[in-house]
C-alpha cells in the first residue's frame, strides 16, 4: 500500500502547484486573543468567552476548515471579543494587529499604513479572502478598507505565503466579516463619542447592523458613519496632518451587504453575494506646519518640535481620500465528487488621493515656478479574478489523507497620476496571473505531514510613457515581463500527549517589488521596461520551528524563523527628495516570537506577547553591467522595514457578572543600529546609523452589560497621556516628524434588539 500511495502523492505534487505555504499552527493566544473563533458552524461552541472545542478553525492558508493542531506554522486568530475591546479604545483599523500579533509593527495612527510590516515584510491584506490594494503600486493605504465593526475575526498567517498569489511577503491578514447565526432577525445599534478634551478633538460614530437568518436564507446589512476631530499629542499640541493621509479631521462612510442561501439535497450547496463600499475622506480644515529635529536640521532649531497643524486650506487643493469598492459571488458544494468545491468570483476597486505637498519630485515649470507647485497624487487600482478550490478527505480511501487543489485566475491594473496638473507619474500597469495549486496533508496518528506546490504563470505589461520634469522627461519604451515560479512548502507537526505540540515548516512566498517606484524614478534616456532589473520578482524562503503548550488554565507558545530572499527589496530615503526609494539586494530576516495566557480563575486573566526581529541587507545591489556582485549582508534593516522589539500584556478582571475591565500596555524598545561596508570595485565606503527611542503606552477598557437596555463601554487610549514620537517617524524623511496621540477617552453605547 505504501509504494502505490507514495507514487500517487508524488504524481499529484509534480503535476500540480501548491497553495498555502503559510500553514499556521494555533500559537498560544496573543494578548487578549482567542486563537480559535466560532465560525458560525457546529464545529466550535462557546461557553462564556472560552472555546471548549478546539477541533476546527478556518485557516486562510488552506482555504478550508482545518484542525488547529494539524497545521505546522504560526497563526493568530483575533476573536470578535478582542476586536471589540480594541474598538473601545480606538477606531484605527490596524491597532488591533499592533496589540495582538507579535510580529506586527506599531500602528501608524493614520490613513496610511507606512511602516506597518509583519515580520519585517509587507503582508497581503484580504477582506473575506479578496486582496486589498495592489503590489504593483503599494500605496500604503491597504489597512483601512472597511468599518471594523462588521469584522467577526481576523486570521493572521505569519511568514511568506504563496497561497493567495502575489503580495504575501510578510504573511496573510484576512479580515472576515460577521455571519448571522441566530434564527430570526437581530438589529444592533452602536453609538460612540470620543474626545481628547481639547478644541476640535471631538468625534462620534453611528453604526447599524441588521442580521437575518431564516431556514436556508441569511442576510447581513451594515452601515456606519464616523466623524473624527483633530488629534493632539501628550503635550496638548496639535499633531501634523500626515502627508500620506490622516485619520484626524476626516469622515468615514461604510456600507456592507451580504446575503446567501443554501439549496440542493440536504442543503449541500450555497450561493452567496457580497457588496462592500467604504470611503474615508479628509475634511480639509487644517494644513500641516513642519517641525524641526534640532540643530542639524535644515533649517536648524535649538529645541526639537514635531509637525503640527493649523486652521487653513491650501488654495486649489482637494481632500485626501481612500475609496474601496468590492463585489463577490461565491458558490460552494460540500459533496462535489466526494469533496468540497468552492468558487469565488470577485471584483475590487481602490482609489486613493494624498495630501498636497511641495515635493521637489512633483515640480514642473510648465505649470508653476519651481518650488511653488502644491501637488497631489492619486493611485487607482482595479482587480478581478476567480478563486477555486476542491478538497477531498480520505484520499484513495487512506484515513487522514487530504487533498486540497484548484486554480486561481487574476487581473490587476494600477497607475498613479499627479491630480492637480493631470500628469502621469506611474504608467498604467497590467498584471495577469494563472496559478494552479495542490496541497496534501496526512494525519498519521499524532503526526501530521503536509506539502505541496503552487505554480505561478504571470505577466506584467507596462505602456510606454514619459517621466516627469524632475526625472528629465525621458521616454521609456513599454514592454512586458513574465514571471514563472514554482513555490513549495513542507511541514510536520507532532502532538505529544494532550497538551504539547512541536512543529517545523518550510515555505516560499512570491511578490513584486512595488513596481511603481522604480518606474517613476527612471531619469536616463534609452530605457525599456523589459530590461529593468528592479522589476524582477522577489522570492522568499522561510524556515520555522516552534512549540505550543495548552493546559487547563494556561497556554504558552514560541516560534523561531529565518526568512531569506536572494534578490529582495528594502526601503531607503533619497537624500535629495527625502522620498522613498527601492533598494534591491539580498535580505535576511530572523526573529523569535512568544505568546502566553494564564487564567487565574473565572474573574482574572492575563495575556502577553513578545517579538524580537533583526534584518540584514546589502549596501549595494549587483551591477547591471556585471562589473561587481551585490554586497554582503552588512547593512542593518531599520525601522522602515523592521519593527523594534515589542512586549505587550493585558490583565482582564471580571469584577461583576455583567461587567469587566481590561488594562493593557504595549512597549516598543529603543534600538541602535549601525553598519558599514567598502566596495572593492571602486573603494566606495558605505555606512548606516539609526537610533530610535522606545516608549510604553497603557490603555483601559471597561464594559457594563445592562441586559436588554444595552451595553455601556468606556475606553481610554494612552491612559497616562504619554508624549512620544512614533518609531518609524524618528527616522528623518519627507515631512514625517509626527508625535503619537495623547490621551483619548471614548464612550460607546451598544444595544441589540
Amino acid at each position: 500500500m505504501i509504494k502505490p500511495l507514495t507514487a500517487a502523492i508524488s504524481s499529484i505534487l509534480l503535476l500540480s502547484a501548491i497553495s498555502a505555504s503559510a500553514h499556521a499552527q494555533d500559537a498560544a493566544p496573543a494578548a487578549g486573543t482567542n486563537t480559535v473563533q466560532d465560525t458560525g458552524t457546529q464545529d466550535a461552541k462557546k461557553k462564556g468567552d472560552k472555546v471548549v472545542d478546539l477541533n476546527r478553525v478556518i485557516v486562510t492558508g488552506t482555504r478550508t476548515a482545518k484542525a488547529v493542531d494539524e497545521i505546522p506554522g504560526a497563526i493568530t486568530v483575533i476573536s470578535k471579543e478582542e476586536i471589540q475591546h480594541t474598538l473601545l479604545v480606538t477606531e484605527d483599523a490596524t491597532a488591533v494587529l499592533a496589540r495582538t500579533v507579535p510580529g506586527y509593527a506599531e500602528s501608524s495612527q493614520a490613513m496610511s499604513n507606512t511602516g506597518e510590516t509583519l515580520r519585517g515584510r509587507i503582508p497581503l491584506r484580504l477582506f473575506d479572502g479578496i486582496p486589498q490594494g495592489s503590489p504593483l503600486r503599494e500605496g500604503t493605504r491597504n489597512g483601512t478598507f472597511t468599518d471594523m465593526g462588521i469584522i467577526g475575526r481576523v486570521e493572521v498567517i505569519n511568514g511568506p505565503s504563496a497561497s493567495e498569489g502575489i503580495g504575501a511577503a510578510g504573511g496573510i491578514i484576512n479580515y472576515i466579516s460577521k455571519v448571522p447565526t441566530k434564527q430570526g432577525t437581530e438589529t444592533t445599534v452602536t453609538t460612540r463619542y470620543q474626545t481628547q478634551g481639547k478644541g476640535g478633538s471631538e468625534g462620534w460614530k453611528t453604526g447599524v447592523t441588521f442580521a437575518a437568518k431564516q431556514d436556508a436564507y441569511d442576510l447581513l446589512v451594515a452601515a456606519s458613519y464616523i466623524d473624527r476631530g483633530i488629534s493632539y499629542d501628550g503635550n496638548g499640541r496639535r499633531i501634523g496632518m500626515n502627508t500620506s493621509g490622516s485619520l484626524a479631521d476626516s469622515t468615514s462612510k461604510n456600507l456592507f451587504l451580504k446575503g446567501g442561501f443554501n439549496f440542493g439535497e440536504g442543503g449541500t450547496q450555497r450561493l452567496q453575494a457580497t457588496y462592500s463600499r467604504f470611503k474615508i475622506e479628509g475634511k480639509g480644515n487644517y494644513i500641516q506646519v513642519l517641525g524641526c529635529r534640532g540643530p542639524d536640521d535644515d533649517p536648524p532649531c535649538d529645541v526639537p518640535r514635531t509637525n503640527t497643524s493649523e486652521k487653513g486650506h491650501i488654495y486649489g487643493s482637494k481632500d485626501a481620500f481612500n475609496d474601496f469598492k468590492q463585489y463577490s459571488l461565491e458558490y460552494s458544494h460540500s459533496d462535489f465528487f466526494g469533496g468540497s468545491l468552492d468558487i469565488n468570483v470577485y471584483k475590487a476597486d481602490q482609489a486613493m488621493r494624498y495630501l498636497p505637498e511641495l515635493d521637489p519630485a512633483k515640480q514642473d515649470p510648465l505649470f508653476a515656478p519651481l518650488g511653488t507647485l502644491w501637488e497631489q497624487s492619486e493611485i487607482d487600482s482595479h482587480k478581478k479574478g476567480i478563486r477555486t478550490s476542491w478538497t477531498r478527505s480520505d484520499l484513495f480511501d487512506v484515513t487522514g489523507l487530504e487533498l486540497h487543489t484548484g486554480i486561481d485566475f487574476g487581473k490587476d491594473q494600477a497607475q498613479q497620476r499627479l491630480a492637480l496638473t493631470n500628469r502621469l507619474w506611474v504608467p498604467p500597469m497590467n498584471y495577469k496571473s494563472t496559478a494552479p495549486y495542490a496541497q496534501l496533508s496526512w494525519d498519521i496518528g499524532p503526526v501530521t505531514l503536509s506539502g505541496g506546490l503552487r505554480r505561478e504563470n504571470d505577466k506584467l505589461t507596462v505602456d510606454s510613457y514619459t517621466s516627469t520634469y524632475y526625472n528629465n522627461r525621458v521616454f521609456v519604451q513599454g514592454g512586458g515581463v513574465k514571471y514563472t515560479e514554482s513555490l513549495k512548502n513542507l511541514g510536520a507537526i507532532w502532538r505529544i500527549g494532550n497538551e504539547w505540540s512541536v512543529y517545523a515548516a518550510y515555505s516560499e512566498g512570491f511578490t513584486l517589488p512595488n513596481i511603481g517606484i522604480p518606474l517613476r524614478n527612471i531619469n536616463v534616456p534609452g530605457q525599456s521596461v523589459d530590461r529593468i532589473s528592479d522589476l524582477a520578482a522577489i522570492i522568499y524562503k522561510n524556515d520555522e520551528i516552534g512549540f505550543n503548550w495548552r493546559g487547563e488554565r494556561a497556554s504558552f507558545g514560541a516560534t523561531h524563523y529565518i526568512s531569506k530572499s536572494p534578490f529582495g527589496a528594502s526601503l531607503a530615503i533619497n537624500p535629495d527628495t527625502n522620498d522613498f526609494i527601492l533598494s534591491r539586494a539580498p535580505v535576511r530576516i530572523e526573529g523569535t516570537e512568544a505568546t502566553a495566557e494564564w487564567r487565574f480563575d473565572e474573574q482574572w486573566k492575563v495575556t502577553g506577547l513578545y517579538s524580537h526581529i533583526t534584518g540584514k541587507t546589502s549596501f549595494w545591489s549587483a551591477d547591471a553591467a556585471g562589473r561587481y556582485p551585490a554586497g554582503g549582508l552588512n547593512k542593518p534593516m531599520g525601522v522602515l522595514d523592521i519593527n523594534p522589539d515589542k512586549f505587550a500584556a493585558a490583565l482582564t478582571w471580571k469584577f461583576l457578572p455583567n461587567a469587566d475591565a481590561t488594562l493593557g500596555f504595549t512597549s516598543l524598545f529603543g534600538r541602535h543600529l549601525s553598519g558599514s561596508d567598502t566596495r572593492a570595485f571602486d573603494g566606495r565606503t558605505y555606512t548606516y546609523n539609526e537610533q530610535t527611542h522606545g516608549y510604553t503606552l497603557f490603555d483601559l477598557g471597561v464594559n457594563y452589560d445592562m441586559a436588554r437596555y444595552g451595553k455601556l463601554s468606556l475606553g481610554v487610549e494612552n491612559l497616562f497621556d504619554k508624549q512620544y514620537v512614533l518609531s518609524w517617524s524618528q527616522l528623518a524623511g519627507y515631512q514625517n516628524y509626527w508625535a503619537g496621540r495623547g490621551r483619548m477617552t471614548s464612550l460607546t453605547y451598544t444595544i441589540t434588539f
